[in-house]
């Protein structure tokens, strides 16, 4: 590795097994600059803290997250296929996903201003994303919504619950059938008709 990214780079890929490892709290720049093979002082040419390195990874992350669901973006599948394919590979991929994983579940990192930044812009890419979904409905007179990027927002809060229960029991291998029930009530409402 000759050049400043490269070094970078391999930081990262380091600092996220171990962050994976430890949690945010436990990993201390010597631990980093230790599995790295440098000097501690070193790691400083590269990231400010260790909230920097931790910002690091958990972006590297969500650029993979956010690169999986433009791919079912581009699938010539319905609209309604392509939402429910939305939401089950967002859920599969922040399962492998161990430090996206640890910024949703964990409540110290919220006053972490990184994580702030993080999440709103990642949100902001989810509604833009689900919004085309969304757009595509309209177009194709699937969809009745009077304003996609509003109930882009409510759908981006509701695949945020359905996380919740791959922390406690990792039930994903369930989530399609609960999946299927929760999108029928969203394309078909509740009200009989």
């Amino acid at each position: 590795m000759s050049n400043k990214e490269d070094i970078r780079d391999a930081i990262i890929d380091i600092a996220g097994g171990i962050f994976s490892k430890y949690g945010y709290k436990k990993t201390t720049m010597d631990d980093i600059a230790r599995m790295v093979g440098k000097g501690k002082s070193s790691l400083y040419y590269y990231f400010k803290s260790k909230e920097e390195v931790f910002e690091a990874v958990v972006d590297r992350e969500a650029t993979i997250l956010s690169r999986e669901l433009n791919k079912v973006l581009e699938k010539n599948i319905s609209p309604q296929d392509k939402l429910r394919e939305y939401i089950m590979v967002r859920l599969q991929v922040i399962e492998t996903l161990s430090n996206i994983m640890e910024v949703i579940k964990n409540k110290y990192l919220t006053e972490i201003e990184c994580v702030y930044v993080i999440r709103k812009k990642y949100d902001q890419d989810e509604i833009r994303m689900l919004s085309q979904i969304l757009e595509e409905g309209q177009q194709k007179k699937i969809f009745e919504i009077p304003n996609t990027r509003l109930a882009a927002e409510g759908i981006l809060t509701f695949m945020k619950g359905l996380q919740i229960p791959l922390f406690i029991d990792n039930y994903l291998a369930e989530t399609g059938e609960r999946l299927d029930n929760i999108l029928k009530m969203l394309f078909y409402g509740i009200v009989r008709k």
